[in-house]
């Protein structure tokens, strides 16, 4: 049963100011962003990671190097673990999203919902249980621990499909910047160790 430690990056300004970066290149870890993920490097100490994956976004990949490096370790980009494609949302404020007709359909009702020229949650839950189904095929040895590092929603939905939690229910979970959340995977189940915990926290497992 492989050990799935689900990454969140660390935090940056869009994060900060409550703005939908969506699949925007050039989105970095702002200073604290950077601070929890050297924070998360050295929580990972202790870890016996055999391997490292991650969203291809740069948020992603730099919350995922000091983790690689602490474990001299490749960082194995997978597309199928980027963030949601948000369509025409991008770069948008929450606070005007939240005004508009469709939010109460993204908080409610999410399994109805297309993000308007991007994907549906469905279309983003599928793709990235579909990565995660084959890392879990590569690494299928007991307790063989890996890294997985992306983003929030990616992160919420593949747990509530592990888990048996509908769709719908996703947006119950809570999935902050720089997080860990720990999923043990086997063949006919899988377990919810924890979820969303913060450093400075223990990773033991």
């Amino acid at each position: 049963m492989p050990l799935l430690f689900l990454v969140r990056h660390g935090e940056n300004d869009y994060v900060k100011n409550r703005k939908l970066a969506g699949r925007l290149p050039g989105v970095h870890l702002n200073e604290h962003g950077h601070e929890q993920a050297e924070t998360l490097g050295k929580m990972f100490a202790n870890v016996p990671l055999k391997a490292i994956y991650s969203s291809p976004l740069e948020r992603a990949l730099e919350t995922a190097r000091p983790i690689a490096e602490m474990h001299h370790l490749p960082i194995i980009e997978n597309p199928n673990l980027l963030e949601s494609d948000v369509g025409k949302w991008q770069g948008r404020g929450w606070k005007g999203l939240t005004r508009t007709k469709a939010w109460d359909l993204v908080q409610q009702s999410p399994s109805r919902f297309r993000f308007p020229g991007g994907e549906s949650f469905l279309e983003m839950q599928t793709r990235v249980v579909k990565a995660l189904e084959e890392i879990c095929a590569r690494h299928k040895k007991p307790h063989e621990a890996v890294a997985v590092v992306f983003h929030a929603d990616p992160i919420k939905l593949a747990v509530a499909h592990f888990i048996g939690l509908p769709l719908d229910y996703f947006q119950r979970l809570s999935c902050d910047t720089g997080s860990v959340t720990l999923l043990a995977v086997g063949k006919d189940r899988a377990r919810l160790m924890w979820m969303n915990r913060k450093p400075p926290c223990d990773l033991n497992f």
